[in-house]
């Protein structure tokens, strides 16, 4: 058994929590030609064995996941169609974590789940099946302790990822868009769009920064006096470059647009910022800022891009934005960049963002018009509205209290069960005496610690409390109030 890194472990909370198809990843090939489906199958056992993290399942010990093989590998099936393929329900506790599937004659469908795939996985894999399908052997991979590098790197330079997100994070509030104000930080069904986007070239900023920077500004534009935005960052090392896996972190950008900043200088701001996150891009967020509650985006609005291999593949049409009819948050912007110019997958919620077809022309305007004129005002690519009243939103530090919080003041110290709480507590943080008052995150727990208390709980004393109610309510007391209630 193998643990799992610190991306992994949040996607298992988000998940455990409810997050429906918004960690499936498909890809969609439309074959060249009609397959042989005995070589095709053969390919597809052969990727999963170069990457055996693709035949991986969960087990729980002590409220602590770890990677297991499969006991059944995944083998090509045959589907009716696409939809089913994607949103079918993956079971993280027998596995196996992706599945292959002909759709018709002359339609391969791919989907695995983002505890061992990312989107440069895409790339690997198509690569890697059309080199299994027509004979060859791909060079051979190096097989090392990822995860335990990582968390190596992670721990030395968790002090100093803590300090800089000190004065930068705070909870996101409600972002505004022309008639509504985006909250959710959860996992949705959604809808999707898909447009062209040229994305115009800026001397001293990648593509990727002026992408960013082009979304922050049209958000300031709508009445955000800050911006806050998701990014989906890589975090692979020249020794992961060859393997499958979740190498990848979402960290928040704040950015406070002004009508008459140059785009092209606030683009260099983005810039500047970006690379002192890059600094910390492989610590979590959860991790360098206590009492961060987990969410399945950190803000509303996120957004994701990447470059495309650079010739097609052998084996037909690669959909590399296939849609899996979930979104995480409101508003996922995905971005494929390639050589015929990038397209855009907008995801989102229609019950909170109705008119995503205003966000998707006001961004390609605004490219547009950088295009013409990089040096123009912010002000000038788009009309910087006033600050609508509603858009400060809710945070979630003014929601209130529960009622379970409010009975917390009734449990005292010498009940039977809060002793028996308390030294689950203790034994897991290894800490003594803990208040029943006193904030798990405060006393240095987290999500990992958490579900660890949460396991024992059930299996020592037979309570049950969902993830949920104990981030709510993260003391002694307030566990015990929610059991009670």
């Amino acid at each position: 058994m193998s643990q799992l890194s610190f991306t992994q472990h949040g996607m298992w909370i988000a998940a455990r929590m409810g997050a429906a198809t918004a960690y499936h990843m498909p890809i969609v090939i439309s074959l060249a030609t009609a397959p042989d489906r005995s070589a095709l199958a053969k390919a597809c056992a052969a990727v999963v064995e170069r990457h055996p993290l693709l035949g991986s399942a969960l087990r729980e010990s002590d409220g602590e996941p770890r990677l297991v093989p499969t006991a059944e590998l995944p083998s090509l099936e045959s589907a009716e169609s696409i939809e089913e393929v994607v949103t079918r329900p993956f079971d993280l506790g027998t596995g196996p974590l992706v599945r292959f599937a002909l759709v018709g004659e002359e339609t391969l469908v791919v989907v695995a789940h983002h505890l061992v795939f990312d989107g440069h996985s895409k790339d690997l894999l198509v690569a890697d099946l059309a080199a299994y399908y027509r004979g060859d052997t791909p060079a051979d991979l190096v097989h090392s302790d990822h995860v335990g590098a990582q968390r190596e790197r992670v721990a030395a330079r968790l002090e100093d990822a803590a300090g800089f997100w000190t004065g930068r994070w705070h909870e996101p509030t409600g972002t505004a868009v022309p008639g509504e104000v985006l909250h959710s930080r959860g996992a949705a069904d959604a809808e999707v769009l898909e447009f062209p986007l040229e994305i115009p070239a800026l001397d001293g900023v990648t593509p990727f920064e002026v992408l960013v920077a082009a979304v922050h500004a049209l958000l300031g534009s709508y009445g955000n006096p800050e911006v806050v935005t998701a990014l989906d960052l890589s975090t692979r090392t020249e020794a992961e470059s060859g393997h499958i896996g979740p190498y990848v972190n979402e960290l928040p950008l704040f950015s406070r647009p002004a009508a008459g900043t140059p785009f092209a200088e606030f683009a260099a701001q983005v810039r500047a910022e970006l690379r002192e996150l890059y600094r910390f891009r492989e610590v979590p967020l959860a991790r360098a800022v206590p009492g961060i509650r987990p969410h399945a985006a950190l803000a509303p609005v996120s957004i994701s891009y990447r470059r495309l291999p650079d010739a097609p593949s052998p084996l037909g049409d690669v959909q590399w934005l296939a849609f899996n009819h979930s979104v995480r948050g409101v508003l996922q912007l995905q971005i494929a960049h390639g050589a015929q110019g990038a397209v855009a997958s907008l995801r989102h919620d229609p019950l909170e963002l109705s008119d995503a077809g205003r966000f998707a022309d006001d961004l390609t305007r605004l490219l547009a018009a950088v295009a013409q004129e990089p040096g123009r005002p912010l002000g000038g690519l788009a009309d910087f509205a006033a600050v609508p009243p509603q858009s400060a939103g809710t945070s979630e530090s003014s929601v209130p209290a529960s009622p379970a919080a409010a009975a917390a003041a009734a449990v005292s110290a010498g009940d039977p069960l809060v002793e028996e709480v308390r030294a689950i507590w203790e034994q897991v943080l290894e800490l003594a005496p803990i208040g029943l008052d006193d904030d798990i995150f405060d006393l240095g727990g987290h999500s990992l610690t958490i579900t660890q208390i949460v396991a024992r709980m059930q299996q020592q004393l037979g309570l049950e409390i969902s993830l949920d109610d104990f981030f709510d309510n993260p003391t002694i007391a307030g566990v015990i109030a929610v059991i009670r209630r």
